[in-house]
């Protein structure tokens, strides 16, 4: 059961890759090769294997549980010789964003990444590593670098999309064709874009805090330029994050606005026909009235003509003159 939780067991040394490695033989390694390092993948561990791993590295009880638990923000701390880092990574599945986390232990000579949620596999990171021998002779600085860039990495995807919606709502509501579901997915991509700042804002924090002088034995002067350019990529995603949100509330407000302009155009029109109905009502209800009044028309061969044919140039000069004026 905890054999499927391991998605890999690698040893690196030089820069090159090792035999494939067991959790029993990951000291054995470490003894007898003292320029070698383990990056050890998990998928959601349970109870136990992280007891194992923590035991095995002799991590700290607190990082470890956090590891084990999840539903962290993104943060780096110092536990001795331990750099804990936790990530939140992000992944665009049918329309939605889903979320999910990725924490990380470095030591000195090994790595060890958790996954939770969801994230995409590392393998394309691995590969990347392996392609790069000098870089990963360095250690596992290296590594924690090719993860960080790859989690970034993922939030432009998602951004694109995001940014495409919205351009497709404006031009929908400039148009006057959207309908009530395009305001809940304004409310959706708003509350995408909330988790998305949430994920990214902290990572700037991470990004910098790891290039102080406190964790130079974790990463390497060679490294650090690189780190460097996954905290310029986040400080870029939380901007165009920023954008983003400030475009949904003006597309929001917009809509909100078009909404009740249509509103006052429909009363507008209505009060034009009533003001219409009202000339022949209130004609009409007087030659109604149950009584005999002293209508001279009555008795005269022309009357109802003249009151017929009245009524109906008053209406249509009151027509014309609504309809000029916007009211019709």
């Amino acid at each position: 059961m905890n054999e499927a939780m391991i998605v890999s067991c690698v040893a690196y040394a030089d820069g090159g890759k090792l035999p494939t490695l067991t959790l029993e033989s990951i000291p054995a390694l470490l003894q007898d090769r003292a320029d070698a390092f383990v990056w050890l993948g998990l998928r959601e561990p349970d109870e136990e294997l992280m007891a194992r791993i923590q035991a095995l590295f002799g991590l700290h009880e607190l990082a470890a549980e956090d590891a084990h638990r999840a539903h962290q923000r993104p943060k780096a701390e110092r536990y001795g010789d331990c750099l804990f880092v936790a990530l939140r990574t992000a992944q665009l599945r049918d329309g939605q964003v889903d979320f999910g986390e990725t924490h990380l232990f470095v030591g000195p000579r090994y790595l060890v990444s958790v996954r939770h949620g969801a994230s995409l596999p590392y393998t394309p990171v691995r590969t990347r590593c392996e392609g790069n021998p000098k870089l990963l002779a360095t250690g596992p600085g290296f590594v924690l670098y090719a993860i960080l860039d790859f989690v970034v990495d993922q939030y432009f995807p998602i951004l694109d999309g995001v940014e495409d919606t919205v351009e497709q709502l404006e031009e929908r509501f400039f148009k006057g064709d959207f309908n009530p579901e395009d305001t809940s997915l304004l409310y959706e991509l708003k509350r995408d874009l909330i988790g998305l700042r949430r994920a990214v804002a902290p990572l700037v924090e991470v990004c910098n805090y790891l290039l102080t002088d406190a964790f130079a034995s974790h990463i390497p002067e060679k490294i650090q330029p690189y780190l460097r350019d996954v905290c310029d990529h986040a400080l870029r995603i939380n901007e165009a994050v920023d954008t983003l949100r400030e475009t949904l509330a003006m597309t929001l407000q917009i809509s909100l606005s078009l909404s009740a302009t249509r509103q006052n155009e429909a009363t507008k029109k209505l009060a034009g026909w009533g003001a219409l109905l009202a000339i022949p009502t209130m004609v009409f209800s007087i030659y109604g009235m149950n009584f005999k009044g002293w209508f001279p028309e009555l008795e005269w061969r022309y009357g109802y003509p003249v009151v017929m044919g009245g009524v109906a140039v008053t209406c249509l000069l009151l027509h014309r003159y609504l309809k000029k004026s916007g009211w019709l």
